[in-house]
């Protein structure tokens, strides 16, 4: 080769690095060592050819071709997509294109997502209220407890005559749902599903698994202990005297950006009972009464309140007639004071979440009235969210009533929307289930994706079908870096990382890097926060800045799914023959 030509080719190089600084997206924290192994490379290139090499960048050890160019659907991103499936030696590696910046480091191994598996579950220990993170567990994250939550007060808008508008009550404990440092029933009632259903779902691995919070040493397992700490809250939430449970426990307004020990001067109120909040506690409950029931010797007494808990939140409902407003904080401010403005979670329709509960209840007690509520309740559509929450009722049936008739049409009708996916799968440009439509890309899309992969696992275990599980890890990769944002979503994973979340703690504590395990909500087209955000395009409208909340916030509804998701998938390498050895 000529001078002249290795001084152009140097220049390109150059020039490509500070033009296309992420042009190779990939999965950031690595891909089994049999398992599906794909990148996207966005932007034109010059050369059809892609190298895999060892970190050090001198030993070639596979290449390939680039799929043919494709636009994608939701941006002006041109995509080719670099399918190295077949390379199987396990070490640490980084993609090459001539002319493009080599990919972030990536890892090759039978347990590439060791450090999610557990970050993503360690994130909940690090939300708690009422308790200080301490050092031994929290490392440079330890912290001072905040918001003890035992001098919380009745709001004007949950008053009655036995308990009056400022009575004092106490209702410690529990995990800040999100950025901010409030605790909602409704959005705990999902996530602590999740907790409860991967358990269910794969209880000798959770069994096994060890995450270093302060119960880890105990006899049950660390996903059980961190969501007994949420549930026993979720407890305190309950009016003893009619079963009815307030939607949540909050300030009138939300805490400044500092560290949660210093914003406890502001008055605590727990607001009115809802019809959402008091089925979602009656459905966790029922959960937590058989889940726990295996514990008794561990946690006397649990079991049985919890289900008692349950049918007294019920009955509540079956004695009282569904606001056709549901939980307004606009409605409220017409008549109380003071004016509650955080997270309203407000829901008009309760008839999701009776759904879910009934099948909870129906799976704990096994009484048929309970049966027919779900049986006469339409089949979910598309992927469960805080406020559409009846298709887990249907995936508890799958899990627990295998071969009733009632689990079999609820399976039916996982396969027929895994089978959606998949067929759909060929139309994304990145090559993943996310991203079908536009409206993946909502508030907190992220989780999203996450379910997406959820009905995967599910899909896969009634099948077999490894297609159900290579696309719920690919759905994985998605969130961990092969999105058109070349973000790998999870704080304190990967190479390109969420700096600067919308979490409170993360922007007070004065630490550079973040808490980690925390997943954000991702692009967001709607960008409801007024932020600058540089790209605008359906998925890229993402931007690492602590005060874009409707993209780049965190909350335990998201990373609740991503707990299931990853620690799911690593339950069944196994099985699919994604490792060398089943250790």
């Amino acid at each position: 080769m000529k001078i002249t030509d290795c001084l152009a080719l140097a220049l390109l190089v150059t020039v490509s690095a500070c033009s296309q600084e992420h042009t190779i997206h990939l999965n950031q924290s690595g891909f089994y060592t049999h398992g599906p192994k794909r990148a996207a490379v966005t932007g034109k290139v010059l050369s059809n050819r892609f190298y895999l090499t060892t970190l050090n960048g001198k030993d070639t050890v596979y290449s390939g071709t680039l799929q043919e160019e494709r636009d994608s659907r939701w941006s002006s991103t041109r995509v080719r997509i670099a399918d190295f499936t077949p390379f199987s030696k396990t070490g640490l590696y980084t993609l090459h294109i001539p002319g493009v910046p080599a990919s972030y480091p990536f890892e090759i191994g039978d347990a590439p997502f060791r450090s999610v598996t557990a970050a993503s579950l360690k994130g909940f220990y690090f939300q708690r209220a009422s308790m200080p993170i301490e050092e031994k567990y929290g490392g440079i994250w330890k912290r001072p407890a905040g918001h003890p939550d035992t001098h919380v007060l009745i709001h004007p808008s949950a008053a009655d005559v036995m308990r009056p508008a400022g009575t004092v009550i106490s209702s410690p404990g529990g995990w800040y749902d999100a950025g901010d440092y409030n605790k909602y029933i409704v959005n705990s009632g999902i996530s602590m599903y999740m907790l409860f259903a991967a358990y269910e779902s794969y209880p000798q691995y959770f069994t096994a698994l060890r995450v270093n919070i302060p119960e880890s040493n105990n006899n049950i397992p660390d996903i059980l202990d961190e969501a007994l700490y949420n549930l026993r809250w979720m407890l305190t939430m309950q009016d003893p005297h009619d079963g009815g449970v307030y939607h949540k426990c909050t300030n009138a307004d939300f805490d400044r950006m500092v560290m949660p020990h210093l914003a406890t001067t502001a008055p605590r109120y727990v607001v009115q009972k809802s019809f959402t909040a008091t089925l979602d506690f009656a459905a966790v409950n029922a959960m937590a009464a058989r889940i726990f029931s295996k514990f008794s010797n561990e946690l006397p007494g649990l079991a049985d309140s919890c289900r008692m808990a349950a049918l007294k939140a019920w009955a509540w409902t079956e004695q009282h007639t569904p606001i056709p407003h549901g939980y307004s904080q606009q409605e409220l401010a017409r008549t109380f004071k003071p004016e509650i403005t955080t997270g309203e979670y407000g829901d008009r329709d309760p008839e999701d979440e009776r759904s879910w509960a009934a099948a909870e209840l129906y799976i704990t007690t096994g009484e048929d009235r309970y049966l027919r509520i779900v049986n006469s309740s339409p089949q979910s559509e598309g992927v469960p969210t805080w406020n559409m929450v009846n298709a887990l009722g249907e995936w508890s049936l799958i899990r627990n009533r295998p071969g009733t008739p009632v689990a079999e049409k609820a399976l039916q009708n996982i396969l027929r929307q895994a089978d959606v996916f998949l067929s759909n799968s060929t139309t994304s440009a990145f090559g993943t289930v996310m991203g079908q439509t536009a409206e993946d890309f909502n508030w907190g899309g992220n989780a999203n994706a996450a379910a997406q992969g959820i009905m995967l696992l599910y899909a896969y275990q009634a099948t077999g079908n490894r297609s159900y599980l290579d696309f719920a890890v690919q759905n994985l990769d998605y969130l961990l870096g092969r999105n058109a944002t070349g973000y790998c979503f999870v704080t304190g994973i990967g190479s390109k990382p969420p700096m600067h979340p919308h979490h409170r703690p993360s922007v007070a504590d004065g630490i550079t890097d973040p808490v980690p395990g925390l997943l954000v909500g991702g692009p967001n087209i709607k960008m409801q926060d007024n932020s600058d955000y540089p790209f605008k395009e359906v998925e890229t409208t993402y931007v690492d800045d602590d005060g874009a909340y409707a993209s780049n916030e965190i909350t335990i509804n998201w990373n609740a799914p991503l707990v299931y998701l990853a620690n799911g998938i690593e339950a069944l390498k196994g099985k699919a023959g994604y490792v060398s050895e089943v250790k």
